[in-house]
């Protein structure tokens, strides 16, 4: 039995002196050298009594040692479960427990509070900081360079990757071998990588699109990365000429048209812009074509299927929708209450199969149950069509879903923060659009009668609470939540009424605010 997954897109390239990951400063870390610093992690965890399928739990700045703990897994037969470097510490206990970690490694700030965690669980505690220190690299460098791989199948779970529920409990998508590397291949031929392009990889490696589509493409294909610590609108300028493919979010687009060296001639040694994890407004799609001549190439993923479509490499790539069906994956738009296929255009919820989506959901058996059907299809929770010639159109989402900044944002995990402040009677939370971030979130109060909420307080409360993209940019107080015949809360009353709560400015540049904006309405 083999590895397919690092032998596919890892060990393939041992013995490689050619570049793989181009740092700041000039500095270079060849294949050869990243698999070398993997091996010896993978020898860390190996001696610190981690088996196959086993969970790691990483909550650590982007760095390449992050990146090589993450091959370092595969190696090993460990499942990698990375967590938003933003998690309070409240909310990484709940992934580390429900995903019953045996080794947590964090930064070395969070070690302290994590320790708790970690001894509870029994779970061993390594520190990995953004500069490559802490005592995983100081055990590492004292292991062989060479760590023979552990036999795992294309079944075997290598990521758990938590997507947040909207009415409490979180799930973690279980995602197989098969899966990751299956997509990996197939998006490394479709959008036609080579082991000449260079990809500028501005992202975090904590989620989906970073981690399990940038990287693995890159590797699938032997190409390179300029690996950025973060997202920084000069440094995407500096490197551009350096490169030949960007991945990013709206956010990443937004920015560059604003930058002023950001032209034509700039962007004239790239082959491929590729958006997702959030919707591209059409006007940026044509702000950017007029300016670079380049069509950024729109796609669709999520979590628990890596991605499902794309707009074609060669051929027209339609603004406002997400392509065709990637090779192997069937798409279709079915009723919600009878789950039948639905004809032509006809909107419905988007359901998908394919050797990308996910085993289930960890532990949650009746939730898979519901949302993975037996003939494979997997009920996505987006509403959307199909037009005539195969583009998906995504229209809408189940359950309120805010995507701000390539980020999934719940609104029920918000509104229970601020109805526990004092004089909330309740609440409700929405996405509205916001040029640079695609969405971003207002928080609707009611006060209790003949109370004035805080709103400094209970943002402060917010911060305590919740990371920092889940943070609401406006806080209003109503007299009362729209509500239909059923007393349940009519969100799209509220979405409809706030639409325009961060329109563009003469420039055409929405605000970035740090805050939230507080106001009464009355």
């Amino acid at each position: 039995m083999t590895n397919p997954l690092f032998d596919q897109l890892f060990a393939k390239h041992n013995g490689m002196g050619k570049p793989f990951l181009r740092l700041g400063g000039g500095s270079v870390l060849s294949y050869v050298d990243f698999l070398g610093l993997a091996a010896q992690m993978a020898h860390v965890l190996t001696q610190s009594s981690l088996k196959p399928g086993d969970r790691l739990a990483a909550q650590v700045q982007k760095s390449p040692e992050a990146l090589a703990l993450y091959s370092a897994c595969v190696q090993a037969g460990v499942v990698f479960l990375p967590l938003n470097t933003a998690y309070t510490t409240d909310e990484v206990s709940y992934f580390i427990e429900d995903g019953g970690a045996r080794m947590i490694v964090c930064d070395m700030k969070a070690e302290e509070a994590l320790s708790t965690i970690s001894d509870r669980l029994g779970a061993c505690l390594e520190t990995l900081n953004g500069d490559g220190t802490g005592t995983l690299m100081e055990n590492a460098r004292m292991m062989p360079d060479v760590f023979s791989t552990v036999a795992r199948s294309a079944d075997d779970l290598a990521a758990l990757l938590y997507t947040s529920g909207t009415t409490g409990r979180s799930k973690g998508a279980m995602l197989s071998q098969g899966n990751l590397l299956s997509n990996a291949e197939t998006l490394a031929k479709e959008w036609r990588f080579t082991p000449d392009d260079v990809l500028l990889h501005a992202l975090p490696i904590f989620h989906t699109h970073g981690l399990l589509v940038a990287t693995n493409v890159t590797l699938a294909a032997g190409a390179s990365m300029i690996f950025l610590p973060k997202f920084d609108v000069d440094q995407l300028v500096d490197f551009m000429q350096d490169a030949t493919v960007l991945m990013g979010v709206p956010t990443f687009y937004t920015r560059l048209l604003d930058h002023p060296c950001f032209d034509r001639k700039l962007t004239s040694g790239m082959r491929l812009f590729v958006s997702g994890s959030a919707p591209l407004l059409a006007e940026t799609h044509v702000q950017f074509e007029d300016r670079t001549g380049h069509r950024i190439l729109e796609r669709y993923g999520m979590t628990e299927t890596n991605m499902n479509t794309s707009n074609p490499y060669d051929g027209e790539r339609r603004a406002g929708t997400v392509g065709l069906p990637l090779p192997g994956v069937d798409v279709k738009v079915t009723d919600p209450d009878t789950g039948a296929t639905l004809p032509g255009s006809d909107l419905g919820q988007i359901e998908v199969r394919g050797p990308n989506v996910f085993k289930g959901y960890w532990q949650m058996s009746e939730k898979t149950s519901a949302e993975l059907r037996s003939d494979g299809f997997f009920i996505t929770g987006d509403h959307g069509k199909i037009d005539a010639d195969g583009y998906l159109h995504i229209l809408g989402r189940n359950k309120d879903l805010i995507i701000s900044g390539g980020y999934n944002i719940y609104p029920k995990e918000i509104e229970l923060v601020l109805d526990a402040q004092p004089g909330v009677k309740e609440s409700a939370v929405i996405g509205v659009p916001h040029r640079d971030l695609g969405e971003t979130v207002i928080g609707v109060i009611v006060a209790e009668t003949g109370q004035l909420p805080d709103l400094d307080r209970i943002m402060e409360a917010v911060r305590t609470s919740l990371a920092r993209f889940k943070h609401p940019r406006k806080l209003v107080v109503c007299p009362e939540l729209p509500r239909n015949t059923m007393a349940k809360v009519q969100k799209n009353v509220l979405r409809e009424e706030f639409k325009d709560a961060f329109h563009t400015d003469d420039a055409g540049v929405g605000p970035r605010r740090s805050g939230a904006d507080m106001e009464t309405l009355c």
